[in-house]
């Protein structure tokens, strides 16, 4: 590169120094060339020749420009906003995040007049950058420091760690079309990197990324609840849809329809995330919603969902025996799929023949045969359930009862020899019976095929870092449903607080089951056409608690909150 010629081509902090008299022209230009020569900036390559100490240059230009100065030795680096900014874009821009306040990032840099690097932040984040000046030497060390801690996390994974698989050749080409650029090489493919594995870390189980007229959000459902994490520039949400696209093997072209398709993030060797991607048209673009399905979630165990000691072995008896029936119920996102998988992950050995009927399939399973439903195609739940029958099966898993034809397959085969497994949306388990005599489906056929129903919701479970006890009146306590007796105990419940470690006081979720087995006094109301008022009565006289009532004893262990529960369970 040439050597600059002249004062107007100085900008910024070497134009300052200049007409301060701190530099001449020509040594002002030196140091410019020299910067562009080694790739450092123009201030790291100031204090290389010893002729400036770092605090100067950093007061010089904290007074002269009028932004607050800091000291980096007041900072404690363990304290600093993770994952805000790229790495890479870190080590380039020579910037690292401080601290946010509502939609203001502050950003520390030893140069704030270079515009790029704070451009480059405000693109990224989506938010207001406001810049701190600080000691370069400082700053260098902490963020070598800060990349030293970052390599040992998975936080900081980047597009060099990263492999989004593609699923076939045309896909990979088709990269090119968003924008006539190579897409690997565009910063919207770091940004949605960036948001995938925030997603992940964070533990959220959707992403959400909405145009509106005026602004563009996206948001992300964390234990139940979605919250916006950030409004990105209006300009690239259609390169961002065609990204996403892209790698879910839909249709760029096609905007006019809802589309859906899958995409796989490989995180390592070991660990990869599968995402389930659905567009639809909006008044002001495609609004995209991913759902992140993450294998070990089946992998985690029964003893992780949440089930009283006396549940699981109802349910652990139920399916190991060799044939019937096992339903699980509940609304559209309370974990039936997860107790479903989990399920099948015990029964998977090596002599068993498993095989599955989903729409479509969330989470794969190796060693279970698995088969998404395509209604278009013909391969309905019915059909292929009758073509499981003719593959010889042991377990069978249908992913929800949704008609008689399909009922009735399922009850056969249950009655037939073979372990059934599959879900329905009702409210509890009781209604659940109701539900299949709605259907049309024989009084005899269900109580000789039935094994046991599972109703469950998710419950935020309470931060232990920051839950503190809580004074309920003895009132509310009642009403909620607790009983004289268990309020004479020696516990106390507790209420959400909020900290840095979890979500407005929770963290993760808790499963509240209602598990009920079909014993013969259930069968006997099933058969002369009982109420699901009546089996509900017959189920408590048994001892099954219901869905407050399970909620209950995780409040009574400190698990949840009473609002918590009252708000899961208010049917």
């Amino acid at each position: 590169m040439a050597a600059l010629t002249n004062t107007n081509n100085l900008t910024g902090l070497a134009r300052a120094m200049v007409n301060h008299g701190w530099l001449s022209e020509d040594d002002a230009e030196g140091v410019w060339k020299r910067a562009s020569q080694s790739g450092d900036s123009f201030v790291t390559e100031l204090i290389k020749g010893r002729r400036f100490k770092a605090d100067q240059v950093a007061e010089f230009a904290a007074i002269s420009f009028g932004f607050p100065f800091l000291d980096l030795n007041a900072i404690d680096a363990e304290n600093l906003p993770q994952g805000v900014l790229d790495p890479k874009l870190v080590q380039k821009r020579r910037v690292i995040a401080l601290y946010q306040r509502g939609n203001k990032l502050y950003v520390a840099t030893s140069d704030p007049t270079h515009l790029q690097a704070l451009d480059e932040v405000k693109f990224q984040t989506g938010q207001t950058v406001e810049p701190v000046v600080v000691e370069d030497d400082k700053l260098g060390k902490l963020i070598q420091k800060a990349g030293e801690a970052d390599d040992n996390t998975m936080a900081v994974l980047n597009a060099e760690d990263i492999n989004l698989d593609f699923a076939d050749e045309e896909s990979a080409a088709a990269q090119k079309d968003t924008g006539g650029i190579e897409i690997d090489d565009a910063p919207v493919v770091r940004y949605l990197q960036k948001i995938m594995l925030d997603a992940i870390n964070l533990g959220a189980s959707d992403i959400h990324f909405e145009p509106y007229e005026k602004y563009y959000r996206i948001r992300y459902r964390r234990d139940g609840v979605l919250s916006e994490v950030a409004q990105p520039p209006m300009a690239i949400k259609d390169k961002v849809a065609s990204r996403i696209k892209v790698l879910s093997r839909l249709d760029i072209s096609e905007k006019r329809v809802p589309q859906d398709g899958r995409m796989k993030m490989v995180l390592s060797k070991n660990r990869a995330i599968d995402f389930r991607v659905s567009t639809l048209p909006t008044l002001y673009g495609e609004k995209i919603v991913m759902r992140i399905l993450d294998p070990t979630s089946a992998q985690m165990g029964i003893e992780a969902l949440g089930y009283e000691p006396w549940q699981k072995e109802l349910l652990l008896n139920a399916v190991q025996r060799p044939y019937g029936m096992v339903l699980v119920t509940g609304p559209t996102g309370s974990g039936k799929t997860v107790s479903l998988y989990t399920c099948l992950n015990i029964l998977n050995k090596p002599d068993v023949n498993i095989s599955t009927a989903e729409d479509p399939a969330e989470i794969q399973l190796p060693g279970v045969n698995q088969v998404n439903v395509n209604d278009k195609a013909g391969l309905t739940f019915s059909a292929a359930l009758r073509s499981f029958l003719r593959q010889d099966p042991d377990v069978i898993m249908v992913g929800e009862i949704r008609d008689l034809e399909t009922a009735d397959i399922a009850i056969k085969a249950a009655q037939t020899g073979h372990l059934v497994m599959s879900t329905l949306h009702t409210n509890d388990a009781p209604t659940t019976l109701t539900r299949l005599l709605n259907m049309g489906v024989a009084p005899f056929n269900i109580a000789a095929s039935v094994l046991l129903i599972t109703a469950q919701r998710l419950a935020r479970r309470l931060c232990e870092a920051c839950k503190k006890p809580a004074d309920y009146p003895r009132e509310a306590m009642l009403k909620a449903g607790f009983a004289a007796e268990d309020l004479d105990g020696n516990w106390k419940p507790y209420r959400a607080v909020g900290c840095s470690a979890c979500n407005n006081g929770y963290k993760g979720r808790v499963g509240l089951y209602q598990v009920m087995p079909i014993t013969e006094a259930i069968q006997r109301i099933i058969l002369a056409s009982g109420t699901a008022l009546d089996i509900a009565k017959q189920a408590q006289l048994e001892g099954v608690r219901d869905l407050r009532q399970s909620g209950l004893l995780k409040v009574r262990g400190g698990m949840t909150t009473l609002e918590e529960v009252i708000t899961v369970t208010n049917e």
